[in-house]
């Protein structure tokens, strides 16, 4: 749940990611200079805040050690628009592929997503009730419901049949609630699309999809008859209740306010992209600088087409990240480097790392295998030994092979609980400690042999 943008102080940002993320306090301390910056520009004159641009940041360093992590956390802190991308699947305007432009579209999409379901939390309960209302029409055709007006010449008429009809509904009404009608048969008219546009996605087909989406939508789609059990109509009904209930230009210009003012691009593996010192001007390097120099405008400020209307980039915050192992920064254009001011260096995680991963932060490994087995009746218990151990293997797999930093973790406690996993079924019941003698014996193999790399990813 986002905090209140006023409580997000720099001190108070930091200890959230330090909830979910181990060290990297260099590069913590720059995304939260850099969402408070944000919060102080909305505090600023309009004519003040239209000159102040976000300060974008490069986050360099080994991959598994937290850069996209972080960057989730931050986006979820303030419940700002978040998407993930990753630079290497876009190509130049003219080649076959993903323009640069559509990691907008992806950020709008992600917003009106988020509006949306606010606002369906806010007509939820309306929804239900109408989607009630039309079941208990389908079940009872021909009656009259309990609340429709009657003419005045014909109220005592019909007075006795109203009562009769009320009382027969809110019959099937407590009989619906029970679930006693659960599995009796109703015909409901249902929309329904013809064959994906977008299945085109990722080509330059993409605007002409969203294009065509929006055609097919002015004319309402097409309907058709359909049976279902009274246990599926209902969350069919809810839905389209729902659909109703909210405005969809309301909830476009709302995700376009938070894409404009707090969103945030993360752009994976920008390393990919840049030139190699000492590399030649032709083949994949003249595409990888085209990229560079399509993504320039995006990050500088432009407006960019969507499907819900144009889309001002000046103000969205976009932090890069790529291991640079065989390129630097300094091999980007220098137009883009100028764009990302901040550059920040995480560091190679160590055993001591690994162990603080294992067990403090509040989605840690050994916490989730514990409740993953817990399902089971298996109480799980690590010792502190046991989990140095672990680490301290998991260090040396990424010392003698390639450092994927904390996913490494995974698949030494995947190995580990292997057979505890496998059996869990038949261990109900059973406390299970796992201790260093345990997880010696479980990676015997492993450290005779001095080959992790047979036995662990």
């Amino acid at each position: 749940m986002a905090l209140e943008l006023k409580d997000l102080t720099p001190k108070t940002i930091v200890q959230e990611l330090d909830t979910y993320i181990i060290g990297q306090a260099e590069a913590k301390k720059a995304l939260a200079i850099a969402l408070r910056n944000r919060m102080r520009r909305q505090r600023l004159p309009e004519d003040v805040r239209a000159e102040i641009a976000p300060k974008n940041i490069i986050m360099i360093g080994p991959t598994g050690v937290g850069k996209t992590e972080m960057a989730k956390r931050l986006a979820k802190l303030c419940g700002a628009p978040f998407v993930k991308v990753e630079a290497t699947k876009y190509t130049e305007v003219g080649y076959v592929g993903r323009d640069v432009e559509s990691m907008i579209r992806d950020l709008m999409a992600s917003a009106v997503a988020m509006v949306r379901s606010e606002m369906q939390v806010e007509v939820d309960a309306e929804a239900k009730r109408r989607a009630e209302e039309r079941l208990l029409d389908l079940l009872l055709p021909g009656l009259r419901k309990a609340d429709e007006p009657i003419g005045p010449t014909q109220a005592t008429i019909i007075e006795p049949a109203r009562s009769s009809s009320a009382e027969t509904r809110e019959k099937f009404r407590k009989m619906l609630h029970e679930g006693a009608l659960d599995i009796r048969e109703v015909e409901i008219t249902v929309n329904t699309q013809g064959p994906a546009i977008g299945m085109f996605a990722g080509t330059q087909m993409e605007d002409m999809g969203d294009a065509l989406s929006g055609i097919a939508g002015m004319f309402g789609g097409s309907k058709k008859k359909k049976t279902v059990t009274v246990a599926e109509a209902l969350p069919i009904l809810e839905d389209e209740e729902l659909e109703k209930l909210i405005d969809p230009e309301k909830a476009a210009q709302e995700a376009k306010r938070r894409v404009q003012e707090i969103g945030i691009i993360f752009i994976d593996e920008i390393d990919k992209i840049a030139n190699r010192e000492g590399g030649g001007s032709s083949g994949i390097d003249v595409s990888r600088e085209g990229v560079q120099r399509d993504l320039l405008p995006i990050v500088e400020g432009t407006t960019v087409n969507t499907k819900w209307g144009p889309v001002d980039t000046t103000h969205i915050l976009f932090i890069a990240a790529g291991a640079f192992t065989v390129s630097k920064p300094q091999d980007l254009i220098p137009e883009l480097q100028g764009r990302f001011p901040i550059r920040v260096e995480l560091s190679a995680l160590s055993a001591a790392d690994f162990e603080r991963i294992l067990t403090e932060p509040k989605n840690a490994l050994v916490t989730q295998y514990t409740q993953l087995l817990a399902t089971e009746g298996v109480d799980l218990e690590f010792t502190k030994e046991a989990i140095a151990r672990i680490a301290q293997i998991a260090a040396a797999a990424n010392t003698q092979t390639e450092n994927i930093g904390a996913r490494r973790l995974q698949t030494v406690l995947e190995r580990l609980l292997e057979e505890i996993s496998f059996n869990a079924d038949a261990m109900a019941g059973q406390k299970v400690v796992i201790d260093v003698g345990y997880v010696n014996q479980r990676f015997s193999n492993f450290t005779e042999h001095q080959d992790l790399s047979k036995y662990i990813l």
